[in-house]
């Protein structure tokens, strides 16, 4: 029946306000944006001057883990890729994964 003065405190409060939130909100999204989104984009970027600057010759490896050597860069987005002799495989250009070796332009 009787209220305790500990009750009716509790009761009082609403919690910070928006304004006081918002500094927070803005910290979070600003860790986020240069520990996970901006990272992803420069390693995007790489990838796809990577694969634009592949030649024929080149020593690659697809995401399936092929390893081969371009023999035919396509204007279509495929690339075909000599796995084994007399071995000629058709894969998309960003599935390659990795360049291991160059080959010197052509002078």
């Amino acid at each position: 029946m009787f209220v305790t003065p500990a009750y009716a405190q509790a009761a009082g409060g609403a919690g910070p306000s928006l304004l006081a939130q918002l500094p927070f909100f803005v910290a979070i999204f600003a860790i986020f944006y240069f520990l996970l989104i901006r990272p992803q984009q420069k390693k995007l970027k790489e990838h796809n001057a990577m694969v634009e600057a592949l030649r024929r010759g080149d020593q690659v490896v697809t995401q399936g883990g092929l390893v081969g050597k371009v023999t035919k860069v396509r204007e279509d987005g495929e690339v075909e890729i000599e796995i084994a002799p007399g071995v000629n495989v058709r894969v998309i250009k960003h599935t390659i994964q990795t360049v291991r070796s160059r080959t010197e332009p052509a002078k």
